[in-house]
């Protein structure tokens, strides 16, 4: 079924409708009266079209990305049935524009596999637990993030050598924690709401509370654990990353070579340096120009000392990112930023294209929309390069940064982990879409989390199958992949 067009006024999609002006009990009516449109049992339902080309996608994804690195892409992507997932998100959002699609709509991640969460630092020196990528994010039906997510749960579910009763029960706990959060959301002020963030730390005592002798004897490894990690997290802040990434050369501090994967400036040619570098702290300022006055002043203190290129993610292999080193008055001052180059959501073409024209700035206003607490370095700018520009949004390059190692999870602490994201994820849609209605809609049964159990199993299959094509075409010498290189 064919989506609707996003409101062109607002990220929500929802705001010119008016729907968030009629009541709730009006909000309601309308989440039910969507079950007579698109049934809960529908999105168990899909099925390839005949002329559903994966890797044709893939490939014409690589055309307006760096050539040299696009085998590095391949080469990731190839590693795994759900490295392959991660990389195909454009894939999927062509796949679910053909499944029964509700006009429910939210700001989506758009690409809301499992490993697109994780925590990091907030303002409040806190380590929460959120959303971390948003490169597709774009309003659109509120159901594609969540399918996008229950799959995910299957394919890495397979990849860990889980039983199929094992995925689906760690895929139903994921869907029936994001049904429930969104039924508690729905009952709460919208101040509530935009206030809710989840404080890991919190979040896990809680869970070992609550946790009998016998079952906390039992995850007595997986907790210790989980604290290492903790600790561990707190270490991996800009200073961590500054020690690990770059040196002293000739009473300087640069950024250390390691390429294909780091490549400094002053190692790239046909470049004038001297123009380049007054070319990029102009951009710097632009940038500065889209953060607070409070933060700009922050910024004012530092000043440009070195720029790379860096590889970075599996899906985002090919599209330019640099690492920015700043130096304040010390060597223990210094501050790492990332520049991520920003391209047309994956989204656009299947739920209408971005209210704006900067897609960077796009990703930024979906991250500050759906995240609990956002980097107080994000901010965008526009690179006049490549005839009409090119957009990057900027951050920090590490804050207490803290990824699960999927491939490390054993089936409870998935479910663990699943019954996160799910929280997670409706926490950021109710944010940003009429979470009322989205309640309604997904009523007090299974039923929702059973269709969706049922279609994420169906995806993981051909997912599977995409993944040999795949493999299949680098072996016939039909894409170009390089070994996998992290």
């Amino acid at each position: 079924m064919a989506t609707t067009t996003a409101a062109a006024s607002g990220p929500d999609g929802e705001r010119t409708s008016g729907a968030n002006r009629l009541s709730p009990e009006q909000r309601a009516a309308a989440g039910k009266a969507a079950r007579a449109m698109v049934p809960l049992e529908a999105h168990a339902d899909f099925r390839a079209t005949a002329s559903r080309d994966p890797i044709g996608l893939v490939l014409r994804q690589d055309q307006t990305r760096v050539a040299d690195l696009v085998p590095i892409r391949h080469g990731r992507m190839a590693v795994s049935p759900f490295t392959f997932y991660r990389g195909a998100a454009l894939v999927m959002a062509a796949d679910l524009a053909t499944t029964p699609t509700t006009d429910v709509r939210a700001q989506l991640c758009g690409d809301a596999h499992l490993s697109n969460f994780g925590a990091y630092a907030s303002p409040e020196r806190r380590l929460v637990f959120d959303i971390n990528d948003f490169d597709e994010t774009l309003p659109g039906p509120f159901e594609w993030d969540v399918k996008r997510l229950a799959a995910s749960l299957v394919v890495a579910g397979r990849d860990n050598e889980f039983t199929r009763k094992e995925c689906r029960k760690i895929t139903l706990a994921g869907m029936e924690s994001y049904r429930t959060a969104m039924r508690a959301f729905a009952a709460q002020p919208i101040l509530a709401v935009w206030y809710a963030h989840l404080n890991i730390e919190e979040a896990m005592a809680e869970y070992e509370s609550a946790l009998t002798k016998r079952e906390l004897k039992k995850q007595k490894a997986n907790l210790r654990s989980t604290q290492s990690q903790f600790a561990k997290a707190r270490t991996r802040d800009s200073l961590q990353a500054i020690g690990k990434l770059t040196s002293m050369v000739g009473g300087q501090r640069r950024i250390v070579s390691d390429p294909p994967l780091v490549v400094p400036i002053d190692q790239l040619t046909g470049f004038d340096m001297d123009v380049l570098l007054a070319a990029i702290r102009d951009l710097l300022a632009a940038y500065q120009g889209t953060l607070r006055s409070d933060l700009r002043h922050l910024l004012d203190g530092f000043t440009l000392a070195d720029v790379a290129h860096k590889v970075v993610g599996v899906g985002s292999v090919g599209t330019r990112a640099w690492i920015v080193l700043l130096q304040a008055g010390s060597d223990e001052e210094a501050l790492l930023l990332q520049a991520k180059q920003a391209a047309a959501s994956v989204l656009a073409p299947y739920a209408g294209a971005s209210e704006y024209v900067n897609q960077a700035q796009r990703v930024v206003a979906g991250q500050h929309l759906m995240q609990a607490a956002s980097d107080i370095f994000l901010g965008w700018l526009r690179a006049p390069t490549g005839g009409r520009g090119e957009d990057y949004y900027v951050r920090q390059l590490r804050d207490w940064k803290l990824s699960a190692a999927i491939e490390e999870m054993g089936p409870h602490r998935m479910d663990v982990y699943a019954r996160l994201c799910g929280w997670t994820l409706a926490r950021a849609h109710a944010r940003s879409g009429d979470r009322i209605r989205i309640s309604a809609y997904l009523g007090n049964s299974t039923k929702f989390d059973e269709a969706l159990a049922d279609f994420a199993e169906t995806y993981a299959d051909l997912n599977e199958r995409d993944h040999a094509a795949f493999a299949a075409a680098i072996a016939a010498g039909r894409v170009e992949a390089t070994a996998a290189l992290m």
